[in-house]
């Protein structure tokens, strides 16, 4: 028996096979710590429901006695960096059990596809599998949600079909299904390629004396989130002359290229392999520190921004940004330091 059993997951939504695994770690242990993923990020139709909306479809889903013995801990997302992203579970989990290292503390799940080898970095814990419960997973029953089917109660929970009924009547649920909608659209028209194409885009990381030089996006997908200045590349240029266009497009910045490339100090790679819901979608990242001794240059928004600004590096939330760009910046700051 068990004193702690850890179950790691976005339960976007929550459903049979989510309630399956709890039941048994709630059978082989005294208390179950359900880290919830993806807990800090801005609605989106990977990332549908907030934090407390999917605890209280878990905890719904249970007798009080039951629920009693779950505790859910938010889990913040670090997309790029594993021995961060293991530290950051290993605090949530010592945030329940504290320091006592008498206690017996496993991981629960079900290896499901390559996203899983999460459940081998965790070697002083003992993992339980469980078996994939029907083949259900979250992904079909979000999608097909957003696109105005409800899922039924072979698939989820009562109290998961109560709150995706609910949040069906909000403007948040409009937002959403405009997007989804958008996203279906977009790859229906690559949908006869002999392959799903692979999509490079370019990011620019600006920073100067303690500010970072962000956009708002004006259409969807992600309407009114912030962003990093950046885009597609075209066919007859470097990446790196893609990241100056689309800097200047989107924010009209006035510096010349001579100051951009002294202000030039890194580049970087960032393809999780979901971090765009368009389809699949590898950025190159290029970071620049500009003299802190120059007053910030005057910005404003063009082509695909609403607005472009300056916003201090201590305001900046992962809540506010769109796809991966927190995880982006993120990166590049604790490299930076």
């Amino acid at each position: 028996m068990f004193d702690y059993l850890v179950f790691i997951g976005r339960f976007q939504p929550f459903h049979l096979g989510h309630l399956a695994v709890i039941k048994t770690a709630l059978a082989q242990s005294q208390q179950v710590i359900l880290l919830i993923g993806s807990a800090e990020q801005p609605r989106s139709t990977r990332n549908t429901f907030k934090f407390h909306e999917r605890e209280t479809m878990v905890l719904s889903a249970f007798e009080p006695a039951d629920a009693t013995r779950i505790r859910c801990v938010p889990l913040v997302d670090i997309l790029y960096n594993d021995v961060r992203w293991v530290k950051s579970v290993e605090d949530a989990v010592h945030s329940v059990t504290g320091d006592n290292q008498a206690l017996k503390i496993g991981l629960v799940g079900h290896y499901k596809d390559r996203t899983s080898y999460y459940l081998s970095l965790f070697p002083r814990w003992e993992t339980v599998f469980v078996d994939s419960y029907q083949g259900i997973s979250a992904t079909p029953i979000r999608d097909a949600y957003l696109l105005g089917e409800m899922p039924t109660e072979a698939r989820v929970p009562t109290s998961t079909i109560d709150l995706l009924a609910a949040f069906k009547q909000t403007s948040d649920y409009q937002a959403l299904q405009d997007e989804a909608r958008y996203i279906v659209d977009y790859k229906e028209s690559w949908s006869h390629t002999p392959y799903p194409p692979t999509f490079m885009t370019v990011d620019a990381v600006l920073i100067h004396s303690g500010h970072i030089l962000l956009i708002e996006r004006g259409h969807i997908p992600g309407k009114g989130l912030f962003a990093l200045p950046g885009g597609f590349l075209d066919p007859d240029e470097t990446l790196f002359n893609a990241c100056l266009r689309e800097l200047r497009e989107e924010t009209n910045l006035g510096l010349d290229d001579a100051t951009l490339r002294a202000a030039y100090r890194s580049q970087r790679t960032f393809d999780e392999p979901h971090r765009c819901e368009r389809g699949r979608a590898i950025t190159q990242g290029f970071y620049f520190e500009l003299d802190a001794s120059t007053p910030l240059p005057k910005v404003l928004g063009g082509d695909d921004a609403k607005y472009a600004f300056w916003l201090p590096l201590a305001e900046v939330r992962s809540d506010q940004l769109f796809e991966d760009h927190y995880a982006i910046i993120d990166e590049f700051l604790n490299v930076a330091q």
